[in-house]
């Protein structure tokens, strides 16, 4: 109860002599602090709001405007050319001013005028100027004059010292395709999978779509271009996620390992308090937007910025139809779960952020807490893994008011979900192949029931001080979760540390309050809920077949040396181990990313081509020599970079189409053509997990600090996940998924065939001494 006591802010007590009133001047100390901290953070927003709105300019270029305008009126020059004087005349104040109070009034209000001009004629100019993509496709290592110039340009325009969100209004709109070009790019990818009477047919239904409904739908997605920021995200998040009913668990959520090779301390807590606190500081930097903005890697050039918006205080809420995402300005606790109890704990205390050792404390007050769960409190969890309108009706039901609604609450607003895993993660050197695949099925899904699949991220420490994280997708792509991943790792072991006994440095405050128990309240028909959620996702989870497994044989160095794409070097070597497995092509998608314009989101590159099949049946085929083999895998090489630079530049296929079957279902139109299209399935489902932030990794000195990457499940029942993250030089790291229950599939069979497949590509270039010596 002490807790209780301690945020009472003054007691009283009636006494014959009246009423003796009891300050407690402590609790007082921390209304006081908590306040000032909320209105340092209101005026820290409002400070960026004004520099992000006025970028590229400065608040202070406004000064020296107005004093250039001012200087320039007493020398008898009227920068003006008249229009001070017409302002001065229709002034509503002017016969409470004096002449000279009237011409300096006027020149402000011409310099503001001015001023903003200046800015949006700035910022039309950046905008058309990153509408350029032509830098893109010229050839790597070299530039032409006209990207030079181009570059020169944007650095003029682009400011300086940019925030986070500085560039979100210059950036331009997501272009909507022709609907020409769609349907021959459309019609190019699927000719691998089809035989020749099976591509007529959808050759004829793309004709008929062409001419007769598709230019009725492209004028309405031409009109949403112009009025909205982006044409494609606000639809994708909706019907493609939150409408979605099926488990989170496995099928949307994805994860994030820890290092490979080191685990900075043993000690569960002491691991918790350091990386838990690096991501408030993350969270803190983020919320006064010092992140610095996104940018291509290795470039000037600005990403969009704007789905870190809600990376914390953020949760979504499942509807009976569609879900919703729920975005909280602030939050000052965090929940965590230990052998089947929640807990609420604060991370502020005395208005700072708590400190990587009484974090440590925190969490070790937790891990020492013997208390039983309540009846159906362990398996909670279990609704937010499940189905999504089985989740909801739920939630309606048993939570929405009482001791239960409370609880719920305080997981919804908190900052982020918490699990304090009582198993033992990682690599073991002794059983390297099983422990990595079950360290990622313990992310991907844990016991179904210790992860809350709802929380923007859910972060893991487990026994050992291994760690790992589980993100919900629809709030945000891979590469949003992966910046904060790495500024985690980089700040847990480089800059925050451990002492010679592992645990974290510095002092506790020994009078820190002590984490709190959530009390919910659940009864036999909710425990009914939670069981049957609990079957239907255990099931799912058991029927993961999952392999995780570092390629060390060569790496982005030597591919380099071959003067090929590593990512194109992945995605053919894919296409081979595919055929190998299957012997036949499928549908294929490789993710990739849309952020060169507002609100862009993701694009699918169809990696499976003609030029890619080509090159695969030359593998298969004894009878080719290795000189043509290696020339049609440059030729595929070469396709699938145009692939992924049409589909960074906004001339790809899948959103174009997918907006276009939205428009059509708004407009009761049926078509035949799209409803084939939209049904296709990908079989083989792919992503390259970027490193962004290599400045906070030196791998030369310390290669050992490498990242294992993410994965994510099947997206079909009879195909492949397969993510795969590029690491320093000479390592390539692969996530491998699929289901046990599909005959076709095999995660350590696909594994193999990935590694074989890349060997021989390799051994192709080895022939050739223009590339590697023998």
């Amino acid at each position: 109860m002490a807790e209780a006591h301690q945020a009472v802010a003054f007691q009283f007590t009636v006494t014959p002599e009246g009423i003796d009133l009891q300050l407690s001047h402590e609790a007082l100390k921390q209304v006081y602090l908590s306040g000032l901290r909320s209105w340092k953070k209101k005026f820290a927003r409002f400070k960026n709001s004004v520099i992000t709105g006025v970028y590229p300019a400065s608040p202070s270029s406004w000064l020296f405007v107005v004093i250039t305008i001012i200087a320039a009126m007493y020398t008898r020059v009227d920068p003006s050319l008249g229009m001070i004087g017409k302002i001065k005349e229709h002034l509503p104040v002017s016969a409470y001013l004096s002449h000279q109070g009237q011409n300096i009034i006027s020149a402000l209000l011409f310099s503001t005028v001015l001023w903003l001009a200046l800015i949006m004629t700035m910022r039309y100019i950046l905008k058309q100027l990153l509408s350029y993509h032509g830098w893109m496709y010229e050839q790597h290592g070299k530039m032409s004059a006209t990207t030079k110039f181009w570059l020169t340009l944007v650095k003029i325009f682009s400011g300086r010292k940019p925030m986070l969100y500085s560039y979100q209004a210059s950036l331009p709109r997501l272009p909507v395709p022709h609907i020409k070009d769609t349907m021959t790019r459309y019609l190019e990818s699927v000719r691998p999978l089809m035989n020749d009477q099976e591509f007529k047919r959808m050759t004829g239904l793309a004709k008929d779509f062409e001419v007769n409904l598709a230019p009725r739908l492209q004028w309405y997605l031409k009109l949403k271009s112009l009025w909205a920021s982006n044409y494609v995200s606000d639809w994708w998040e909706e019907y493609i996620y939150l409408r979605g009913r099926s488990p989170l668990m496995v099928n949307s959520n994805y994860y994030a390992m820890d290092f490979l090779y080191v685990t900075p301390t043993p000690i569960q807590a002491a691991r918790a308090g350091n990386t838990v606190h690096a991501i408030l500081l993350y969270r803190r930097r983020l919320s006064r937007e010092e992140l610095k903005p996104s940018r291509v890697p290795g470039s000037i050039i600005p990403l969009c910025s704007s789905q870190w918006e809600r990376t914390f205080n953020t949760t979504r809420i499942p509807g009976e139809e569609t879900d919703s995402i729920q975005h909280y300005q602030d939050s000052k606790h965090i929940v965590v779960y230990h052998k089947g109890r929640f807990f609420r704990v604060w991370v502020y205390h005395g208005g700072r952020l708590l400190k990587p050792k009484e974090l440590e404390l925190q969490f070790q007050r937790i891990l020492d807490d013997e208390s039983p769960a309540l009846p159906g409190e362990m398996k909670l969890a279990a609704l937010t893994a499940g189905n999504r309108t089985f989740w909801a009706k739920a939630r309606k039901a048993y939570f929405r008011n009482g001791k239960n609604g409370q609880c719920l609450e305080l997981v919804e607003k908190a900052a982020f979900f918490v699990t304090l895993d009582d198993s033992e993660q990682g690599l073991r050197y002794e059983d390297p192949v099983n422990s990595l695949d079950a360290y990622a099925k313990s992310l991907l899904h844990g016991k179904c029931y210790d992860r809350w699949f709802d929380k923007s991220f859910t972060f893991i420490i487990f026994k050992n001080g291994k760690i790992g994280l589980n993100a919900e997708h629809s709030w945000a792509d891979a590469p949003i979760v992966g910046h904060l991943w790495e500024s985690v790792l980089a700040t847990d072991c480089f800059q925050l540390g451990y002492n010679v006994d592992g645990h974290c440095k510095g002092e506790a405050d020994p009078m820190l309050p002590a984490p709190q128990r959530m009390q919910w309240e659940i009864t036999a028909e909710c425990q009914e809920a939670i069981d049957s959620s609990l079957q239907e996702v255990q099931a799912l989870a058991d029927d993961v077949d999952f392999h995780t497994f570092p390629f060390k044989d060569f790496g982005k160095g030597l591919i380099k040396k071959c003067r090929t794409s590593p990512d194109a070097f992945v995605q053919i070597a894919l296409q081979l181990a595919h055929y190998r497995d299957k012997g036949k092509f499928c549908l294929t998608y490789e993710a990739s990313m849309t952020r060169l314009f507002r609100e862009g989101r993701t694009e699918t590159v169809r990696s499976c081509t003609v030029e890619s099949s080509n090159f695969v049946k030359a593998m298969m085929n004894c009878s080719e020599t290795d000189e043509q083999r290696l020339k049609l895998f440059k030729t595929a090489a070469e396709k699938h970079q145009l692939l992924y630079r049409n589909a960074m530049t906004g001339a790809g296929i899948d959103r174009h189409l997918f907006c276009l079957y939205i428009v059509s279902k708004y407009l009761g139109k049926d078509s035949p053509f799209l409803k084939e299209v939209l049904s296709e399935p990908w079989r083989l489902s792919t992503s390259q997990t970027p490193i962004q932030q290599v400045e906070l990794f030196d791998l030369v000195n310390h290669p050992e600090y490498v990242s294992c990457g993410g994965g994510f499940g099947p997206v079909a029942d009879d195909g492949y996940g397969v993510s795969y993250i590029i690491v320093g030089e000479d390592l390539i790291n692969f996530h491998v998924s699929c289901k046990h229950s599909s005959p076709e599939t095999g995660a350590h069979r696909f594994g193999a065939h990935i590694q074989k497949a890349l060997l021989d590509i390799l051994a192709l270039f080895r022939l050739d001494k223009k590339y590697l010596n023998k």
